[in-house]
């Protein structure tokens, strides 16, 4: 009996110690965490997602190896074999899920809005609306603004696949303020929202470093010389905020009333075309 018992006592070490170094999984599989889940109820949610073999060597190694450290919420996504070991240090460290964006110089809402669908963060109108609507997170620096139009930074970014349209824009509203106190505009004050938004026709008219001085040269003399900007972009935009463009302009177009038409109305427009650049 003794015999058996030892030789049970065994199998089971053995077993422990090869579902601890021996790596686990095919396939993506995923595990949502939620906040105030116990380690045993985190345990038996990776042990589902066929994350891990079995919840009890992933709390053995919890609560001996790994004591002490916290296993934070969160979505999370595996997409290779690995061990006990490194399932856990992914949780420890808060390695969830997440989808990168790249937001090019020029995008502008409506550009960023559709990347963020079909990226699977959210829909498109959700995106939209926050732009439009969530200008307190830019009050202090562009308190007439609009939308959020222009102070979306362009950047690459990693999001966890579960964040809100507010999430997402003040991380990019973050970035901003981060490049401008690094070019330092941040001491331009109330002539700031000008510059951004200048910024944004020289980022439409051209993608060419060099040409960029020569273009904001002659918006300049224009809006000196009270004449009108005359852009296509602006066009564009005023139909996009109409929900009528359709890829080409047309004449109504470039006679319509909207403030973003600098064929009909001279000096700067309301706020930015789209999201410059540091260059722009």
């Amino acid at each position: 009996m003794r015999k058996f018992v030892a030789i049970l006592i065994l199998v089971f070490i053995g077993y422990l110690v090869f579902s601890l170094l021996t790596p686990y999984g095919t396939g993506t599989r995923t595990a949502e965490i939620r906040p105030g889940d116990s380690s045993r109820v985190i345990a038996s949610k990776l042990a589902q997602a066929h994350a891990i073999r079995n919840s009890l060597p992933f709390l053995l190694y919890h609560y001996t190896v790994a004591s002490g450290s916290k296993l934070k919420a969160g979505d999370y996504e595996f997409d290779r074999p690995e061990t006990i070991a490194e399932i856990h240090r992914h949780l420890a460290k808060g390695e969830v899920a997440g989808r990168v964006i790249t937001v090019p110089e020029g995008y502008n809402i409506f550009d960023i809005a559709t990347d963020l669908a079909s990226a699977g963060l959210g829909t498109r109108d959700d995106f939209i609306n926050e732009a439009r609507s969530d200008t307190k997170l830019i009050s202090d620096i562009a308190p007439q603004a609009n939308s959020l139009e222009g102070y979306l930074f362009p950047d690459t970014y990693r999001f966890n696949k579960s964040a809100t349209p507010q999430q997402i824009a003040t991380a990019m509203v973050k970035r901003f303020r981060q490049e401008a106190q690094s070019l330092g505009l941040a001491e331009r004050g109330a002539q700031l929202p000008e510059l951004v938004t200048m910024a944004s026709f020289i980022e439409k008219e051209t993608a060419i470093a060099e040409e960029r001085p020569l273009v904001a040269g002659v918006f300049y003399n224009r809006l000196r010389d009270h004449i009108a900007l005359a852009t296509d972009p602006s066009v564009i935009y005023a139909s996009e905020l109409a929900g009528t463009w359709k890829g080409t302009i047309h004449q109504s177009e470039l006679h319509s009333d909207s403030e973003y038409n600098t064929y009909v109305h001279p000096g700067l427009p309301p706020g930015p075309i789209c999201n410059p650049g540091a260059s722009a």
